[in-house]
C-alpha cells in the first residue's frame, strides 16, 4: 500500500520540488475534495491529467497552477492514495449581495454597472484584489462630479454556503466648487473674456443646475480647445496651451486651476491659392472660399471654405473628395499663406438606395420623400435633404445616413437610410387649464401614418369656456405622385366669449372644407381651400349696439362660401424649436359671392430665427392682418375681426383686450393688426429639445375700420417666457410687464397655456 503523500500547496512550491519527489505511477482515478459549488465536471476539465496518464511531479505543478488559473479557489493541493490523484481545493467565496449606504449621488444601477465592470458583481467569485479595484472605480465616480472629500468603507460579511455580502458604506460629502480660475500669459483679451468662452466656471446663479462650477477633467480639456479655436480664429495661428494645473484646498473644498498660455503673435493671410484637379470651374470653387488676403487669420473660416468646396465636389457626384489647406508661414512678416488642395477623385454614382427599420410605413412612403434616385450620380445635397424630408414626416424618432462604398467597384456607393420609428398614433383624453379658457376637456385621436400609409386622420374634441371644437380631418400628402396634397375638414365650433375682455357675443359655426397643396420647392408650397360654414350669431343684453345692428341686417344665421389660397415658405431648421432660418406664411380668405355674406381677409407673417451662438437665438417675428367687407356686406362680421393681445400675441395685456372698445370697456377687435416681437431664446441645459427659455419685447395694436394706423398707439411689453414640450402636452408660460399701458387697457402679468396647440 502506498503511503499518502502531500505533493503541492502553492505553484511556486511545487516548481521547487525534485525532479522525482515521488515516484510517477499511472493514474486509475481522480477525486475531487473540498468543493461546494463547483462541479466536479468543471475541475476535471481545466486538469491536464486524465485517467489513464502517467503522473509526474512537472504534471502535478501544472494541474495546481491550471486550477489557480480558473480564479475559483484560494488554495489547491494534490494528494495521492494509492494509484488515486486527490485534488483537494478551497474554493473562494461567491458575491450574494452588493449594498450601499449612504449612495445619493448615482442611481443604483449605475454604480453596480460601474462596479461590475472591476469583476465584483452579484453571483461573481469574491476576490479581494477586485474589491480594492471596486473601491477605487467607486471614488473615481465621485471624482468625476467633484465630490474629492467622499469616503468609502468596505465591509464584508460571510454568509451559508460559503457565500458573502458586500456593503459600502459612503459619506459622500459635499461637492467642490471651482473657487478661481487663472488664465496667465494672455495679453491680447481680458481674461474675463477668456473665461467667458469656457464652460466651467466659478459659483454662480445656475450652476447649481448646470454644475458647471464642479471640475471635471474632461470639461477642462474642452475648455482649452475652445481656447485654443478663440485664438486661431482671430489671427494667433501659433496658440498654445503650455500646461494646467488643478488644486486643491486641504478641507477638499475648493479647486483651483491654472492655465499658462503662450499667445504668439497674430497672422494675416497673405495669399490663397488653389491647386489640384478641379473638375469644376476654378472661378466657381473660388466664390465658396471665404477668407481672402489681408484678413486676419481665421482657422474657423478657413475650415469652411474647404468644407464648403468638398460639398460643392460632392453635388457633382465625388463623393470622395479631398480638400486640404496647406499653411506657408513668414514670421518676420508675420503673415501665412494657404494653397488648398483639391483632389476630387472618382466621381460615383448610387447603385441602390437601401430603406431599413421601416417594419410599419410602407416603403413607398419613405422613398417618396427621397431626393436622391438610385442610378444617378451621387449628390451630397440631395443625400442631405432626403433625411430632411424624413425627419420632418415625425413618424421616425432617428434617422441615420450611411454612404459605404461597393466592395469591388471604384465608383460606386450605396445610400443607406436606417429609420427608427416612433409610434404615429396619439389617443389624449385630457385637461387643459388656460388664463384665457379656464379649464379645458379635450380629447382627441389622430394617427399621423395611417396603417403606415403616411396619410394623416384625426378626430378633435375640445371643450373650454370659451372654445368649444368638434372636428374631423383627412389629409393625403401624396394625392399624386409629384407631392400634390388632397384633404377635407368638417367641423362645429362654439365660440362664447362672455368671460373675457372681448365684447360680449356667441356663436355657432358647422362646416366643412376641401383643400389642396402644391409644392413649389422644397421650402416652398402653394395651398388652396374652399369651403362651406353657417354661423349662427346670438347677442346678449351686453352686447354692443354695432353688434346687434349687423344681427338686425343681416339675421342671425349666415351662410358663407370662403376660398383660401396660402403660401409657405419654411426655412427653419427645426419644427419645435429652431435656431436658424426664415419663415414666411401669407394667406388671403375670401367669402365669395353666392353666400349671404361677401368679405375677405388677408395677413403676412414673417419669422427670423439668427443664432448668436451655440446658446442663444434671436427670434424676429412680424405679423400683419388687413380685413374689410365687400359687395353687399358694407363692413368685417364683426366676429372675423382681427384681436391682439395674450400670450400668443403682445404679452403682458389680457388676451384680445387690445384696440377699439365698446362704452363697458370690452375690447371690439379690428380690421387691421400689427404685431411684433423680439426674443432672446436659449435651451435649458440637458433639456435643450424639450425646455427653451426666453427674454421677449412684444409691440402690437389693433385697429378698428376707419381709424388711422398710427405707430403712436403701439402697445408695448417685456417679460420673460417659458415653452415646454411636456409628458402631457406642451405647456407656454410667460410673466410679462405692461410697459406703456393707457387708460382702459387690461394688463396681465402672468399668462399660461396647458394642453392646448399653441
Amino acid at each position: 500500500m502506498m503511503k499518502k503523500s502531500l505533493l503541492s500547496i502553492l505553484i511556486a512550491s511545487a516548481f521547487a520540488l525534485p525532479a522525482h519527489a515521488f515516484e510517477p505511477f499511472t493514474v486509475k482515478d481522480i477525486r475531487v475534495e473540498g468543493i461546494q459549488r463547483t462541479e466536479a465536471g468543471t475541475v476535471f476539465s481545466y486538469l491536464p491529467v486524465k485517467v489513464g496518464d502517467t503522473l509526474t511531479d512537472e504534471k502535478s505543478a501544472q494541474s495546481i497552477k491550471a486550477l489557480f488559473a480558473t480564479g475559483f479557489f484560494k488554495d489547491v493541493r494534490i494528494e495521492i492514495d494509492r494509484d488515486v490523484m486527490v485534488v483537494v481545493v478551497q474554493e473562494r467565496p461567491a458575491i450574494a449581495k452588493i449594498n450601499f449606504v449612504g449612495l445619493k449621488e448615482f442611481e443604483n444601477d449605475v454604480i453596480i454597472k460601474a462596479l461590475k465592470e472591476t469583476g465584483i458583481a452579484e453571483g461573481r467569485i469574491f476576490d479581494r484584489a477586485q474589491l480594492e479595484k471596486a473601491e477605487q472605480e467607486l471614488k473615481r465616480q465621485y471624482l468625476t462630479r467633484g465630490k474629492y472629500g467622499a469616503t468609502i468603507t468596505t465591509t464584508i460579511t460571510p454568509l451559508e454556503r460559503n457565500r458573502v455580502s458586500i456593503n459600502f458604506t459612503i459619506e459622500e460629502g459635499a461637492a467642490a466648487r471651482i473657487k478661481q480660475i487663472n488664465v496667465v500669459g494672455a495679453t491680447a483679451f481680458k481674461e474675463k473674456e477668456l473665461l467667458g468662452q469656457m464652460e466651467l466656471t466659478t459659483p454662480g446663479f445656475l450652476t447649481w443646475y448646470t454644475k458647471s462650477d464642479q471640475y471635471s477633467r474632461q470639461k477642462l480639456s474642452a475648455d482649452l480647445e475652445k481656447l485654443k479655436s478663440f485664438y486661431m480664429n482671430r489671427g494667433y495661428l501659433e496658440f498654445n496651451v503650455e500646461s494646467t494645473q488643478v488644486s486643491i484646498s486641504p478641507d477638499k473644498q475648493d479647486v483651483f486651476i491654472t492655465v499658462n498660455v503662450t499667445e504668439g503673435n497674430r497672422f494675416q493671410v497673405s495669399s490663397v491659392k488653389l491647386a489640384g484637379d478641379f473638375t469644376i470651374p476654378e472661378h466657381e470653387l473660388r466664390k465658396l472660399v471665404t477668407i481672402k488676403p489681408g484678413d486676419v487669420f481665421s482657422r474657423e473660416r478657413l475650415n469652411e471654405s474647404t468644407k464648403a468646396v468638398g460639398e460643392r465636389l460632392g453635388k457633382e457626384g465625388y463623393a470622395f473628395a479631398n480638400v486640404n489647406a496647406a499653411p506657408e508661414i513668414d514670421k518676420e512678416k508675420r503673415q501665412v499663406a494657404f494653397t488648398i488642395f483639391v483632389d476630387p477623385g472618382k466621381r460615383v454614382y448610387v447603385r441602390r438606395l437601401n430603406i431599413t427599420g421601416n417594419t410599419k410605413t410602407r416603403d413607398e412612403v419613405v422613398r417618396r420623400e427621397m431626393r436622391q434616385m438610385e442610378g444617378g450620380w451621387y449628390d451630397s445635397e440631395r443625400v442631405s435633404a432626403s433625411k430632411l424630408r424624413l425627419d420632418r414626416l415625425g413618424f421616425f424618432s432617428e434617422v441615420v445616413v450611411e454612404t459605404p462604398a461597393v466592395q469591388g467597384t471604384s465608383d460606386q456607393i450605396d445610400v443607406n437610410m436606417n429609420v427608427t420609428e416612433k409610434p404615429t398614433g396619439n389617443l389624449m383624453l385630457g385637461l387643459g387649464l388656460s388664463s384665457t379658457e379656464g379649464i379645458v376637456l379635450s380629447g382627441s385621436i389622430a394617427q399621423n401614418n395611417f396603417m403606415g400609409s403616411g396619410n394623416n386622420v384625426a378626430i378633435q374634441v375640445n371643450t373650454g369656456k370659451i372654445n368649444t371644437v368638434y372636428s374631423f380631418s383627412y389629409t393625403n400628402p401624396y394625392f399624386t405622385k409629384d407631392g400634390v396634397s388632397q384633404g377635407f375638414d368638417v367641423y362645429n365650433r362654439k365660440v362664447d366669449s362672455t368671460s373675457t375682455a372681448v365684447a360680449p357675443y356667441k356663436t355657432e359655426s358647422l362646416g366643412g372644407g376641401l383643400r389642396f397643396g402644391f409644392p413649389i420647392s422644397e421650402k416652398e408650397s402653394l395651398s388652396f381651400g374652399v369651403g362651406l360654414d353657417s354661423t349662427t350669431i346670438t347677442t346678449v343684453s351686453e352686447s354692443p349696439q354695432r353688434y346687434k345692428d349687423f344681427v338686425n341686417t343681416f339675421g342671425s344665421t349666415n351662410m358663407t362660401i370662403p376660398v383660401s389660397i396660402n403660401w409657405v415658405s419654411d426655412g427653419k431648421d427645426s419644427f419645435l424649436f429652431p435656431t436658424r432660418g426664415i419663415y414666411q406664411k401669407a394667406g388671403l380668405e375670401v367669402a365669395i359671392p353666392g353666400g349671404d355674406l361677401t368679405f375677405y381677409r388677408t395677413s403676412y407673417q414673417l419669422q427670423y430665427y439668427y443664432p448668436l451662438s451655440k446658446t442663444f437665438t434671436l427670434l424676429l417675428n412680424g405679423d400683419v392682418g388687413y380685413a374689410s367687407g365687400y359687395g353687399d356686406t358694407t363692413s368685417l362680421p364683426f366676429y372675423k375681426n382681427f384681436y391682439a393681445g395674450g400670450v400668443n400675441t403682445v404679452r403682458g395685456y389680457k388676451a384680445g383686450s387690445l384696440g377699439p372698445k365698446d362704452t363697458n370697456g370690452d375690447s371690439l377687435g379690428g380690421t387691421r393688426r400689427v404685431i411684433g416681437n423680439a426674443e432672446m431664446l436659449w435651451g435649458v441645459p440637458g433639456m435643450e429639445k424639450s425646455l427653451r427659455m426666453g427674454l421677449f419685447f412684444d409691440a402690437g395694436q389693433v385697429y378698428g375700420q376707419g381709424q388711422n394706423v398710427s405707430m403712436g398707439d403701439l402697445r408695448y411689453s417685456t417679460g420673460i417666457s417659458m415653452a415646454w414640450i411636456s409628458p402631457i402636452g406642451p405647456l407656454k408660460f410667460s410673466f410679462g410687464q405692461a410697459l406703456n399701458k393707457q387708460e382702459g387697457d387690461k394688463p396681465e402679468s402672468f399668462q399660461f397655456q396647458l394642453g392646448t396647440t399653441f
